[in-house]
């Protein structure tokens, strides 16, 4: 499976936005990654729906939607999906998980189920059928910025186990959470195939310099 680069727009600077998403589109990046929060399943605000409808009239690089709220199946409706995004419901964000992927099915996008650094990686097994990638947080969610959870990089092995043993190497393995160049290069080993890719990749110095750290990151995760 390609490496594929989900750009933490969390990490961006509104100022520079436009310019910002002409040098993601020159350097090919796979993804936009839209960091949703609510104040109640993560201690903090992020990126509402009025941004993501700004952003889509701006670009068309696919949304990979990270949806750190409360009761995610009842809001799908709100964000105006479509079939060429990517969406992350966490494992404790609802009562029944199933049923909440199972509700994203008519939208046609991909459904990546998200687990937390002490999620347990058991909690996959029964949800295999119902989702096309993990995101596994390598940071506990709701703030940039974090250093990595040592234990995170053996678990990656862990899921990464999974899939293989349950023959779902077909399941995208996506990693967020201070994924540095270094960080990426051993992710990409154990068998990650989408970066997500915040201050401690890309959004680093200015906007000039994110054509440089682009291609570092992508060199690292090749």
């Amino acid at each position: 499976m390609k490496s594929e680069i989900s750009a933490s727009m969390m990490c961006s600077d509104l100022i520079d936005l436009k310019d910002t998403i002409q040098i993601f589109e020159e350097e090919g990046i796979d993804y936009l990654h839209i960091d949703m929060m609510d104040g109640t399943f993560v201690p903090n605000f992020g990126l509402g729906v009025d941004y993501i409808r700004g952003l889509r009239k701006l670009t068309k690089i696919p949304l990979d939607i990270h949806l750190m709220v409360k009761d995610p199946e009842y809001k799908f409706q709100w964000i105006g999906l479509t079939s060429t995004d990517s969406v992350s419901i966490h494992y404790e964000s609802t009562f029944q998980v199933q049923r909440a992927l199972d509700y994203l099915e008519p939208y046609g996008c991909k459904r990546f189920l998200a687990i937390n650094p002490a999620t347990p990686v058991s909690s996959l097994e029964e949800v295999l059928e119902y989702i096309d990638g993990i995101n596994l947080l390598m940071v506990n969610p709701g703030f940039a910025g974090q250093k990595i959870v040592p234990s995170t990089m053996r678990k990656a092995q862990k899921v990464a186990d999974l899939l293989k043993r349950e023959g779902r190497e077909d399941i995208i393995l996506e990693v967020d959470g201070n994924i540095t160049p270094e960080n990426g290069r051993k992710l990409r080993a154990i068998g990650a195939s989408r970066f997500v890719a915040g201050t401690s990749a890309i959004f680093k110095g200015t906007l000039v310099n994110y054509k440089d750290n682009i291609s570092v990151f992508k060199k690292a995760i090749q």
